[in-house]
């Protein structure tokens, strides 16, 4: 099967797959009926993830989701800036999504910047100071409080810049050669 045939057919799978679990308009703004309910890995967070990740490729920063980091924690998005710096943006689509995590704290230890990305129906002041804060409304996004920075060691940072990269090769390799991904376990 040839690369646009395999395109194409995924594409029909992904079309198929939004018709029956999507019930909100796919470039609507983020719909939430209650916002107390967990929301992660759902629909909603999947638009706020990619509003985020908009944001900041506009910024200049490439990112990749679910990276696993040194300390075992997966960062929901790692963004790699034009002049190295490394953010982490950390995705909540739910009060209750934000009240069941303990571990964000944990990665200030891989990042120069931290920021939790939500959507307009979280109220905002639950979310911390020590951290920035990106509105999405699942087209775009916005900064709404920049995150303060501290710089990593030289050492920390060339570990994440590498664990970075070989995520991102993994994960391209994955999809020049999707028979293969059943062969590798680890990406």
């Amino acid at each position: 099967m040839s690369p646009t045939a395999k395109l194409a057919k995924n594409e029909q799978m992904w079309n198929k797959m939004r018709m029956e679990t999507d019930h909100q308009p796919l470039a609507g703004r983020i719909q939430l009926d209650d916002p107390l309910k967990d929301g992660r890995q759902s629909e909603t967070a999947l638009k706020v993830w990619r509003g985020a990740a908009r944001l900041l490729r506009q910024l200049d920063f490439a990112c990749l989701p679910e990276v696993t980091l040194a300390s075992a924690r997966r960062a929901d998005l790692l963004a790699l800036g034009p002049k190295h710096e490394l953010w982490i943006v950390e995705v909540k689509s739910s009060i209750a999504d934000f009240r069941t995590d303990t571990k964000w704290p944990d990665y200030h230890l891989h990042c120069d910047r931290l920021y939790f990305a939500t959507h307009p129906d979280v109220p905002l002041e639950i979310f911390p100071e020590e951290a920035g804060l990106i509105v999405s409304d699942g087209f775009g996004a916005e900064i709404l409080r920049e995150a303060p920075e501290h710089k990593l060691a030289a050492a920390t940072r060339k570990s994440v810049t590498h664990r970075f990269a070989r995520h991102a090769a993994h994960r391209l390799h994955n999809l020049s050669d999707p028979d293969g991904v059943q062969l590798f376990q680890s990406y």
